[in-house]
């Protein structure tokens, strides 16, 4: 695999300033994805491509939608969740962020971690895995304006979409990560958008009760990796929506290093409902094949920028993180699974 080391071309910096001047959505519900797939690209040796992938989406973008109202620290419960605020909340992170009186960045993700972690599956888990990036870049590379701004706009985002999900019965405990997945029962109607589907669940097999926080950790990691070896035989049946069932967790493994101890259990009871909504709204009734990859890690992620998608570009991302034979395979299958980048 390439240095994943800090980005020393100014190019992630440079992509941010240009993506932050654009809103979060576009069409009126779908993610703005570009800023998590320039991180990604920087961050797997893909640098010199960033500025042509973006040239690409942007016809795809839009502007940010007008501030409505500041959002205050003693008023922020009146605008959790209202839509119609996303420019004032990114505005309130970022004078948490950079303004005045500014926190440091992990202090301020500390305090609104929990806050927005009932709602991790809302706008189908891109807010979290917005964050996710973007914490590892502040976590792995040095702290620029550009990197804490990105934070800004993902918790934003996701402060502004914030809609947990309804309480789910329990169903019969399953023995490992890969079982649980399995053991997930598809909705009804797998038809019309993520927001009708999660509308029919109704209950989780159980699964991830960690009595502490570094038994935590090993259950999301061992989450990450069955989401994304499950997409090798699985991402048929909806190519692009089940990436999210690995890229959401993985977003909250990336998340905890820079969290609090005490906040990896919850953490993780939050990445398995993200992942397990996904699977119950997309997964398909039979599995089927795959073939085996002959490429390097370095060879499919090459694959994958050139395929330009963005979910492709997230999902191998996540795939790299995991490793291995079966983990490079389900990459393989989304570079061939989900539409190029035209």
């Amino acid at each position: 695999m390439s240095d994943k080391s800090a980005d020393t071309t100014g190019t992630l910096d440079e992509a941010l300033e240009r993506l932050h001047a654009t809103g979060p959505e576009r069409g009126g519900w779908l993610s703005n994805h570009a800023p998590m797939a320039v991180e990604a690209l920087v961050r797997n040796g893909q640098a010199r491509t960033v500025h042509r992938w973006l040239d690409g989406y942007a016809h795809k973008l839009e502007e940010l939608p007008p501030a409505n109202r500041p959002v205050m620290a003693d008023d922020w419960h009146e605008a959790l969740g209202d839509p119609s605020r996303i420019t004032d909340w990114t505005r309130f992170f970022a004078r948490e962020l950079d303004g005045p009186e500014a926190r440091p960045w992990r202090e301020v993700l500390a305090e609104w971690w929990p806050r927005l972690l009932p709602a991790i599956t809302a706008v189908a888990t891109h807010p979290a895995i917005r964050t996710g990036h973007a914490v590892r870049t502040l976590l792995t590379s040095p702290e620029t304006a550009p990197r804490r701004a990105e934070l800004a706009h993902a918790l934003g985002y996701w402060a502004a979409r914030h809609q947990p999900l309804p309480p789910l019965a329990p169903l019969a405990v399953a023995p490992s990560a890969a079982a649980a997945l399995d053991a997930v029962p598809p909705v009804p109607e797998q038809e019309g958008g993520i927001l009708t589907r999660l509308d029919q669940l109704t209950a989780f097999p159980q699964w991830g009760t960690a009595p502490d926080p570094d038994t935590a950790k090993a259950l999301l990691t061992e989450l990450v990796a069955a989401a994304t070896h499950r997409y090798a035989t699985h991402g048929h049946g909806e190519p692009i929506m089940l990436v999210h069932a690995a890229t959401a967790p993985n977003a909250v493994l990336r998340v905890l290093p820079a969290l609090p101890r005490e906040l990896w259990v919850p953490s993780l009871t939050a990445a398995w409902t993200a992942a397990a909504a996904v699977t119950a709204a997309y997964t398909p009734r039979e599995a089927a094949p795959y073939t085996r990859t002959t490429l390097t890690a370095e060879e499919v992620f090459e694959r994958a920028a050139a395929h330009g998608d963005d979910h492709t570009i997230k999902f191998t991302d996540t795939a790299l993180d995991v490793g291995g034979p079966l983990a490079l395979a389900a990459a393989a299958r989304s570079i061939e699974l989900n539409p190029p980048l035209l």
